[in-house]
Parts: structure tokens; C-alpha cells; sequence
């Protein structure tokens, strides 16, 4: 474990908190720990186990928490699987799949394969995008419908701001938060609850450092399934107006929302979510 956080001691407390989130988690669900070829793997299952299957990815340096606030609305029409991505601070293994390579996909592979399902609906933010991006290009027979946030490989990776962000990171606590408020957009008032957990999960955390693979244009073209993207105009950690044009040119059927105002992290999507999702 001590290999993804800074410390053991500081792992085990990220840990406990998730733990906490979960057993007051917004709805009724199972815990599920499935053997995949990367380590264990946890989903968070809820909703009609006879309704529709959606699966939910989250972003680098977060968990299925991520996905509370749309749990309630979500899992009144589908039967979801919010999975742990390994490698990241949930309770999942510390395994990380190459990016370049076809790890990624075939650990999605198992991850399938353990909750018995054939397709699904894929939703995915930031490395979770990328993530469910890469698989619906690889598996086009397994994804009915993708809804991406903030999705990588697609605009470029602004590399040299999250540099900065990380030398911040070297100034203490306030460097530290104003790190993470430049790179996640957090700064609204109603904001600070989030911000104050993504500031302490990375005070503990180790992220992936490379640099995302970005998909080719004739990768993309091959998208055939229902398509969402959605992403901030100001969007520092990629280049959120080259990932728009690149959809619209590539995917012509794809549904494409820009948020003016909004930076990395895409919230309070429930409802244009859900709607597409259902089609």
C-alpha cells in the first residue's frame, strides 16, 4: 500500500475515512471485492438488480465517493457499479495498469466479467474518462452508452500548470490548498467541503505523474454508441476547448457541453447525466 501514499500511517487514514463515507453512504448498497488481473478490485453496487447496468469511474485521487451526490438519482433507474480504480485511494489494489498498453482494458475485462454483465452504460471523470474512453475503443460491443467528465486523451494535458501546482504543494498547508483549488476549480463557497478532501487525500496520496495517452482522430471516429462530453471552460489540467473541437469533429453524433466558469472538477451533472443516459 505504502507504495500509492507518502506514508503507511497516512494510507490506513485515508482508508478509515473512506470506510466511514461508505457506511453512511447516500443509499442501500453492497460492497463487492472482485479478483481482477490487477488485485482486488471494489465496487460499490446499487439500485434494481433487474434495472439497466451503469458503471461509474472516477477520477485520480478519489474514490466511488465521488459519486454520492448522483447515487440516489441514478440508482432509481439503473443497477450501479461504482468501482474503485486501482492504484488510487479507495480499496482497491495498489496495482497500477500501463497506460500504454491494453491493462486498463483488460482489468475492465474482469471487473465485467465478475459482475456477470455483457454491456453496460460507461460514465467516467477525468482518468476515469480516459479509462472508459480507451475501453469503449477497444470493447465497442461491450459499452451501450458513455457520459465523459472532464475526459483525458482528448485536449492536451497542460503539463507545465500542473507543475506549478505541484511546486506550490511545497509551501505547507496553504500551498497545499491553493494547489488544489488552481487545478480542480474548486473556489465557490459552496465548494470549500470538497476542496478540504481533495487537499487532505493528496496531502497523503501519491497520483500517476505521466502524462495521458491522447487517442488518435481514427480512434475516435470508431465510436458508434451514444456519446456525452462534458467539460470546463477553464479547465487547467487539459485543454478543455481541443477536447470539444476534437469530439465534434471526430464523434459528429456525440453531445458536447462546454460549462463556462467551471475549471477540472465537473459537479452538480446528476440530472443532464441521467437524461442522457436514459436516452
Amino acid at each position: 500500500m505504502s507504495m500509492i501514499y507518502r506514508t503507511e500511517a497516512g494510507g490506513l487514514r485515508l482508508q478509515e475515512r473512506y470506510r466511514q463515507a461508505l457506511a453512511e453512504g447516500p443509499v442501500p448498497a453492497e460492497h463487492l471485492y472482485l479478483p481482477t488481473r490487477e488485485g482486488e478490485t471494489f465496487v460499490l453496487a446499487c439500485g434494481p438488480e433487474q434495472a439497466p447496468p451503469l458503471v461509474l469511474l472516477h477520477g485520480s485521487g478519489a474514490n466511488t465517493a465521488a459519486w454520492f451526490a448522483d447515487l440516489p438519482a441514478w440508482s432509481e433507474h439503473f443497477r450501479v457499479y461504482a468501482v474503485d480504480l486501482p492504484g488510487e485511494p479507495g480499496l482497491s489494489a495498489p496495482s497500477r495498469p500501463d497506460l500504454a498498453t491494453e491493462a486498463g482494458a483488460l482489468w475492465l475485462d474482469d471487473v465485467f466479467a465478475g459482475l456477470g454483465l455483457q454491456q453496460a452504460a460507461v460514465a467516467g471523470m477525468s482518468l476515469g474518462g480516459w479509462t472508459a474512453l480507451d475501453y469503449a475503443i477497444r470493447r465497442p460491443d461491450r459499452v451501450t452508452r458513455l457520459s465523459l467528465l472532464c475526459p483525458g486523451g482528448v485536449g492536451a494535458q497542460r503539463r507545465w500548470r500542473i507543475l506549478g501546482a505541484a511546486l506550490l504543494m511545497l509551501f505547507g498547508r496553504r500551498g497545499k490548498r491553493l494547489a488544489a483549488r488552481l487545478m480542480t476549480g474548486l473556489d465557490r463557497p459552496g465548494d470549500q467541503a470538497v476542496l478540504d478532501s481533495v487537499v487532505e487525500s493528496f496531502a497523503q496520496f501519491r497520483p500517476r505523474t505521466e502524462t495521458l495517452p491522447v487517442f488518435p482522430d481514427e480512434a475516435l471516429r470508431t465510436l458508434a454508441v451514444p456519446v456525452q462530453v462534458t467539460v470546463g471552460a477553464h479547465d487547467l489540467m487539459f485543454d478543455s476547448d481541443q477536447t470539444a473541437r476534437r469530439v465534434r469533429e471526430c464523434v459528429p453524433h456525440a453531445q458536447v457541453r462546454v460549462l463556462p466558469g467551471v475549471g477540472h472538477a465537473v459537479l452538480g451533472q446528476t440530472e443532464p447525466v441521467l437524461d442522457f443516459l436514459r436516452g
